[in-house]
């Protein structure tokens, strides 16, 4: 298997609260491209309609963040992805200090009392993390009602939900944001549409992360609607980059692309992961955020950008300082 890159991350380099809380906007966080053979480029999100041509695409994920997690006095259950029999698989953590880490407890058929007087079952683990387990109510009202956005350890303190949605929000469900879309304003959106680059959306509704030991993403529910093939087998026929908006992006286009590299309508559950093995077929650039060391994004940014290309644009962004994690800083891959 090609190899992805590994290196040590900084404690300082993690984005411990939102740009906005830096004094910058949301579209003023560092972007970094990566083009071929070019030495990496230090640019602005702001720049991103500069660096498009028109014609191009880029696809983004409408699924709006849930509250995803709901906090008992040493436990939090973190609500991560909605089966097809109204069970849900979720996480158990453990408090520690001012953070959670994963809880290896609870037996099968153990019952949790939530807040609200909820009760929450434990029916059976669906992997060595992750429980299937019943609420006794409608879980998206719930988490409304008493749910907090997961947060992990670099996050310094909890922020309001709206701090974890994009502009493109409009479809609830993912534990977690669909990150790549938080630095676009309303704004930049008007540059790129102004630019002549067009933009869709799909919906990818991610589950929750395992940032202590990382994991391939398991089966996640997803829809591209066929107004977005559409828009991509134009593109592609024209010659025209299309450019996802995350890896929740790419994994939803590269599951509905065929052999022949015509992506059609799909939707329900995806379990494929994108490797430099797999490659792809239907996207030819990235905007990302900066991916942990052992990630198994990296892998799918290798297949994307290549082994070389990825490793010097990671060798960049440590020795420049570039932020990491979702309220971090950006990077840019274009063919």
């Amino acid at each position: 298997m090609t190899a992805a890159p590994d290196f040590a991350l900084p404690s300082e380099l993690s984005a411990h609260e939102p740009p906005e809380a830096r004094g910058l906007r949301r579209d003023g966080v560092r972007l970094l491209v990566s083009q071929g053979d070019l030495p990496p480029r230090h640019r602005r999100f702001t720049d991103l309609a500069a660096l498009l041509e028109p014609g191009d695409l880029v696809v983004v994920n409408n699924s709006a963040t849930l509250p995803a997690a709901v906090r008992l006095d040493r436990l939090a259950v973190h609500f991560s992805t909605a089966q097809e029999d109204g069970t849900w698989l979720v996480e158990l953590r453990r408090r520690v200090g001012h953070s959670y880490e994963p809880y290896r407890g609870g037996e099968p058929g153990e019952w949790l009392p939530l807040p609200g007087r909820a009760t929450l079952r434990l029916l059976g683990r669906a992997t060595p993390r992750l429980w299937r387990a019943a609420l006794d109510r409608d879980v998206e009202p719930y988490l409304r009602a008493y749910g907090v956005p997961i947060r992990y350890s670099y996050v310094d303190r909890d922020w309001p939900i709206d701090a974890y949605q994009t502009v493109f929000a409009a479809v609830p469900g993912s534990a977690e944001m669909p990150s790549a879309g938080r630095p676009f304003s309303a704004e930049l959106v008007t540059a790129l549409v102004s630019r002549g680059v067009t933009v869709a959306p799909v919906t990818l509704h991610t589950g929750v992360a395992s940032p202590e030991k990382d994991e391939p993403p398991y089966a996640e529910r997803f829809e591209v609607p066929a107004s977005t093939a559409r828009l991509v087998n134009l593109a592609r026929e024209n010659g025209n980059r299309v450019v996802a908006s995350g890896t929740t992006v790419v994994r939803a286009l590269e599951t509905a692309v065929d052999g022949d590299g015509r992506v059609a309508a799909a939707s329900g559950w995806t379990t494929h992961l994108v490797t430099p093995e797999t490659g792809v077929r239907a996207v030819t650039g990235l905007i990302t955020g900066l991916h942990e060391p052992r990630s198994s994004h990296l892998l799918m940014l290798t297949a994307i950008a290549g082994e070389r290309v990825l490793a010097r644009a990671y060798e960049e962004a440590l020795r420049e300082g570039y932020l990491w994690h979702e309220f971090g800083d950006t990077h840019l891959i274009l063919d």
